[in-house]
């Protein structure tokens, strides 16, 4: 039972819960409250009613027939305490004008003085006069119906009280009252018990779609649901299956298109690039000429690269992307790119610092080309955004089984609210001076997980961004693949 309250207790789950729950709880107190107010009142209602009723007979009959006189008023008085028939659960008082008992069913009562509120009540208003309460002398609860008992002549002569214990009377109201309280705790068990049946019912499915949504919208495209509901939960189910399935056609579509014009791009950026080369070392052209084809080359080399970066791209989505997976010396692979991208950039003057911390005889099964073209793709990103700061900070250390390389430029950063953005297919940034494809960290990133790693990016307090690696040393489902 707790663990399944526990895995229903999260989320939408518990808000449902708790709010339900909440208003079932408010009800039941309100109605259990009422309900013993009532109970209360009725049983304490219908005793003092039979005490006045008896009160009112008594005095009535004593004044019209009996009381003419005082000591005749005395004599019936104690006859009608002899013969007075309820006295194992009522005791009948008579008092005198001072409030003294005169004669009581209880002997051990006559003498003493009540001084309780309804005596003087009673002979101050003729009227009769009720009162509930514990009595110093016994501490029991009780209820009192004082009468006045009136001359012909309208003189007071004396009280006449009934009083009644009501312990019995409480006993009743409470077991009432926990009856209640009981059949309230399983209303509230039952609404609970109900409310998981409707959780499983309604919202499970309901957090089932939510989760099948992120997969389409992490580009899981295609994904498709089991329909078991012929409700409208169903068919929320069929659009999302549909809604899935046409992403993924528009997404076929897309790759296709792109790896068909890239194919066809391929070539003649060859042919240009070639004949570029080529040209640039002609001694008969002016140089004019010559500036001219070497802005043709870089623009054919920039395009070149567009073309490889939607290449991979294709082949990572169609899933012929492969890795050519060896025991590799990950500083050495580092090391060989920093140096390959200073000649490539050495004329923008970009200062690189270079730190390493980690064993050299330390291997890590991966793909040397593939883990060059991540960092030469990187090192390219930390000068065209960081170019501002002259510096690239690169550094690789062991942490635990992992190596950790960080590349840092000290540029203006990324927007914080396109950071999580940043890493998806076609996604330029506002602050973008890359006229490229937009795929280049996706790429990279893809690289990195098919090595068991994974890929961080965040701006640093103090100015620039940072890409951080991790690279398993020991991946077994990467260097599987070595045997």
């Amino acid at each position: 039972m707790t663990s399944v309250l526990s895995s229903l207790l999260t989320g939408l789950k518990q808000r449902w819960l708790r709010g339900t729950m909440l208003i079932a709880l408010v009800v039941v107190i309100v109605a259990v409250a009422l309900f013993s107010a009532i109970i209360h009142n009725y049983y304490h209602a219908t005793v003092r009613t039979g005490l006045e009723a008896k009160a009112r007979t008594a005095t009535d009959f004593f004044a019209n027939y009996v009381a003419r006189s005082y000591t005749e008023f005395y004599n019936a008085a104690y006859r009608y305490t002899e013969t007075f028939r309820e006295a194992d659960r009522i005791e009948l008082q008579f008092l005198d004008t001072e409030g003294s008992i005169l004669i009581s069913t209880l002997t051990i009562a006559s003498g003493t003085s009540p001084n309780t509120p309804d005596i003087s009540t009673a002979i101050e208003t003729r009227q009769i006069s009720t009162w509930v309460g514990r009595p110093s002398a016994t501490g029991e609860r009780i209820m009192a119906a004082s009468a006045p008992m009136i001359f012909v002549d309208g003189e007071v002569i004396g009280v006449m009280r009934y009083v009644t214990s009501l312990r019995l009377v409480d006993r009743q109201v409470l077991l009432n009252v926990l009856a209640a309280i009981g059949i309230g705790f399983f209303l509230l068990l039952m609404v609970f018990f109900v409310n998981i049946v409707f959780i499983r019912s309604v919202i499970t499915p309901v957090s089932e779609i939510t989760k099948v949504s992120k997969r389409i919208a992490e580009g899981s495209y295609g994904v498709q649901m089991n329909n078991s509901y012929r409700d409208e939960i169903g068919e929320m189910v069929n659009s999302i299956n549909e809604m899935s399935f046409k992403i993924a056609q528009t997404e076929k579509i897309q790759t296709e298109f792109i790896s068909s014009v890239s194919h066809e791009l391929r070539t003649p950026l060859t042919a240009i690039t070639g004949w570029g080369e080529t040209l640039v070392y002609n001694e008969n052209l002016d140089e004019e000429s010559k500036r001219g084809i070497a802005i043709m080359l870089k623009e054919a080399r920039r395009l070149t690269k567009m073309v490889e970066e939607l290449l991979e791209f294709t082949r990572m989505e169609d899933g012929r992307f492969t890795l050519n997976i060896e025991q590799i010396d990950i500083a050495a692979e580092l090391e060989d790119a920093i140096f390959t991208f200073r000649e490539l950039l050495h004329q923008d003057e970009l200062e690189f610092i270079y730190d390493a911390e980690i064993d050299e005889s330390t291997l890590i099964p991966g793909d040397p080309n593939r883990l060059k073209q991540v960092f030469l793709n990187l090192f390219d990103n930390a000068a065209k955004y960081g170019r501002e700061g002259k510096r690239i900070d690169v550094s690789i250390v062991q942490v635990g089984d992992h190596v950790c390389i960080i590349i840092r430029d000290y540029g203006p950063g990324a927007l914080e609210d396109e950071l999580d953005n940043i890493r998806m297919k076609f996604y330029k940034g506002s602050n973008s001076k890359d006229r490229g494809s937009g795929i280049g960290l996706a790429v990279c990133e893809e690289i990195i997980k098919y090595h068991g790693g994974s890929m961080e990016l965040a701006n640093v307090h103090d100015g620039g961004f940072q890409v951080t690696i991790l690279l398993p040393i020991s991946n077994e489902a990467v260097a599987s693949e070595l045997y």
